[in-house]
């Protein structure tokens, strides 16, 4: 394998893994998400909380995530979902082969910076020597749309879901959603909820909401092919002011035009 192709393969995992981290690990495309889809009165509480935390509009985040034997990560930061996705995360790899195909061409975190059209990564400097001396590589929504193997179905679907309400929207739609109990989570009391939101593929959902009907805590759970799918995510201060600006163009590659040169035999090839 060249390392053109190693570098085009690297680019390829970080637009996947820095979506995934933002939020939720296990979204599914193909799974329910409309709340309507249940009538339970046991569930009201939950339709409190889904509006509740939607009109919050925004939020710090900090999460653990696991895909397998492919990458772990912790991401920390904060993300709005007023006007579409917006905010900036600080994502460290902490384990799995990409994250050692990572460390390898010099990067062992990044910065993520999320707009309601794309989002920005910031690579370290041995990384930007490969791709022209640009720090970040931006990724336009519509483009991983576009890509030709299909890599990039549903992508910016996915990512409008990664949002804490679309999670309460899930478990809401889930067939066997129900309240565990009552615990302490940081220190606060909060409602257990659980549900399996997946099918047959066996994806679940636990959150843990406080007395504000806003979540505090976020577990996912599923499976991919190198093995179990989890992330735990925290959320506080609700309303926290969220800011993105887009890194300047001189220092930007464009993820697109970035695999051309690769596949062309260009620049960094």
């Amino acid at each position: 394998m060249t390392t053109g192709t190693t570098a085009r393969r690297t680019v390829a995992s970080i637009a996947v893994t820095a979506a995934l981290a933002c939020v939720t690990a296990c979204t599914s495309a193909d799974g329910p998400t409309d709340a309507t889809d249940t009538t339970d009165p046991s569930t009201r509480p939950l339709r409190s909380v889904e509006r509740a935390t939607a009109r919050a509009g925004s939020a710090r985040v900090e999460s653990t995530t696991v895909m397998g034997r492919e990458l772990s990560l912790d991401a920390v930061g904060a993300l709005g979902w007023r006007d579409g996705l917006t905010g900036t995360l600080t994502i460290t790899y902490t384990g799995g082969t990409t994250a050692e195909t990572m460390r390898r061409l010099g990067t062992t975190a990044m910065e993520a910076r999320y707009l309601p059209d794309a989002y920005y990564a910031r690579m370290g400097d041995a990384f930007a020597d490969r791709v022209g001396g640009r720090h970040w590589i931006k990724y336009v929504y519509a483009d991983l749309e576009d890509l030709g193997d299909g890599a990039g179905a549903g992508f910016a679907d996915q990512m409008r879901k990664t949002t804490p309400h679309e999670a309460v929207k899930r478990l809401l739609a889930s067939d066997d959603v129900r309240e565990v109990g009552e615990e302490t989570t940081r220190g606060r009391r909060t409602t257990h909820w659980t549900g399996t939101v997946g099918g047959a593929a066996g994806q679940t959902v636990d959150i843990w909401v406080d007395d504000r009907d806003l979540l505090v805590k976020k577990v996912e759970r599923g499976r991919t092919e190198t093995g179990e799918l989890s992330q735990t995510a925290y959320y506080s201060d609700y309303g926290v002011a969220v800011s993105a600006e887009r890194p300047p163009a001189a220092d930007t590659a464009d993820f697109k035009e970035l695999l051309k040169a690769r596949e062309g035999g260009g620049e960094g090839g």
